[in-house]
């Protein structure tokens, strides 16, 4: 607790130039400046731990939280949930001993990736189920193309939003193009049909959705990444830098993430794609009951025994 108090101390006294610094800000006039110190030494003022969660620097300390708020770095489109066919709920399995896991110790999680000024969050989301999924069945873990499906998901609308359930639909009828051969770009782009493949044609084979409850979206867990749907344009998550999200998070939901763990405290581990100057290295942990992330989770399922 006293090198969290020291933690906390070092944080609120964060100067204006050393933030500028470490964040890499610059600003077209002084007058910018002053108007940009002034907002974070506003923000400053919330900064420090209450109820288990740590708010401090992040790269929107320089922003009101309106400004923050019509920043195009979520994307998710619930208004898209349709009758897609699907493979039916995840199935809570009562025998399955449900504990603290990590996903991301267990290799089956990507680095922290980065969606910039596009919102395209349900794309990293639904590479984040991807990925895990793959993983877990071939052993081998790749990242994947969020650009192909931004370009390539019509059903979705690219840098202006969509949904993790169409996305994965699409994905059980083509090849999933590997990052590196299909770079993003954070602009809507056209679909390229030739590039290097990470999950083959027929290596995705569905999804499942997990029905709106901590103990299902717990239990899902236990057995890979989950795509989950959370609303985060508020000042918790604004300013978030560590511990768990207890309150301050309504359910309105608007961000595409990818649940990769559950804590031993029973809160969610999540990766985020702001990079990982935000938050805690780019993860977040939340609290089942906050932020609607129980209301609207899915995972893909694949076969690894089809070869590329």
């Amino acid at each position: 607790m006293v090198r969290l108090a020291m933690l906390f101390t070092v944080a609120s006294a964060m100067e204006w130039e050393e933030y500028k610094q470490q964040f890499g800000k610059v600003y077209n006039s002084n007058d910018e400046d002053e108007q940009r110190m002034q907002i974070f030494e506003s923000n400053k003022q919330q900064w420090g731990e209450k109820d288990g969660v740590t708010l401090g620097a992040t790269q929107f300390s320089d922003m009101t939280l309106e400004e923050f708020q019509q920043l195009p770095i979520r994307g998710l489109n619930p208004g898209l949930k349709a009758d897609l066919p699907y493979l039916g709920e995840h199935e809570v399995d009562a025998t399955l001993e449900v504990g603290a896991i990590d996903w991301v110790s267990k290799g089956a999680v990507t680095p922290v990736k980065n969606q910039g000024q596009c919102g395209s969050c349900w794309a990293f989301s639904t590479t984040g189920g991807l990925e895990g999924a793959w993983q877990i069945a071939t052993g081998s873990l790749t990242s994947m193309s969020e650009q192909q499906f931004v370009d390539c998901s019509k059903q979705n609308s690219g840098c202006n939003g969509g949904l993790m359930d169409y996305a994965f639909s699409w994905a059980k009828g083509t090849a999933v193009a590997t990052e590196s051969s299909y770079a993003y770009t954070a602009r809507d782009g056209t679909c390229k049909t030739s590039f290097t493949t990470a999950i083959p044609q027929g290596g995705v084979t569905g999804y499942k959705d997990v029905s709106n409850s901590g103990s299902a979206l717990t239990s899902a867990l236990q057995n890979g990444p989950v795509s989950v749907a959370i609303q985060a344009d508020q000042s918790v998550f604004q300013q978030y830098t560590g511990g768990v999200i207890t309150s301050g998070c309504g359910t309105n939901l608007d961000h595409g993430v990818t649940a990769v763990g559950v804590n031993s405290d029973g809160s969610i581990k999540v990766k985020n794609s702001w990079g990982t100057s935000w938050g805690a290295s780019g993860y977040v942990n939340i609290a089942t009951s906050q932020c609607g992330i129980t209301s609207s989770a899915s995972y893909p399922t694949v076969s690894g025994s089809v070869e590329i």
